[in-house]
């Protein structure tokens, strides 16, 4: 973990998001989905020296949405079918969805988003 987080024991962190501590695992993943908040994406953002542009939001709050509603992550096809005109004016590939997370695709943006890390090895 970097200076945004500290190690509490082997197998959980505590990241500062603004006026919160939430528990992070190992890898990164909140340990409870109801933890996050904004402050807590825009941390995991520069932890990860990415810029959050409205098109992250858009990606971030519908993966929020499909998790609450289906308690699963959308499939990368499934963000871009749903959303890919309000990221890009003319479409999305999942390659521009992977160039927007660059670390990690799929798996970046569930982890900014909040969503548990077993749900998210499916990207």
């Amino acid at each position: 973990m970097n200076a945004s987080g500290q190690k509490v024991d082997n197998t959980q962190y505590i990241l500062q998001a603004g006026n919160n501590k939430v528990a992070l695992n190992p890898e990164g993943y909140l340990e409870n989905f109801d933890d996050w908040n904004e402050d807590v994406a825009k941390t995991m953002s520069e932890i990860d020296h990415l810029e959050l542009s409205d098109c992250h939001w858009e990606v971030i709050n519908f993966m929020r949405k499909f998790y609450r509603e289906f308690e699963v992550i959308p499939h990368p096809r499934t963000i871009i079918k749903a959303i890919g005109d309000k990221i890009s004016s003319w479409g999305c590939t999942k390659k521009d969805f992977e160039n927007a997370f660059p670390k990690g695709g799929c798996k970046q943006a569930c982890r900014i988003a909040g969503l548990p890390l077993h749900y998210c090895h499916s990207c």
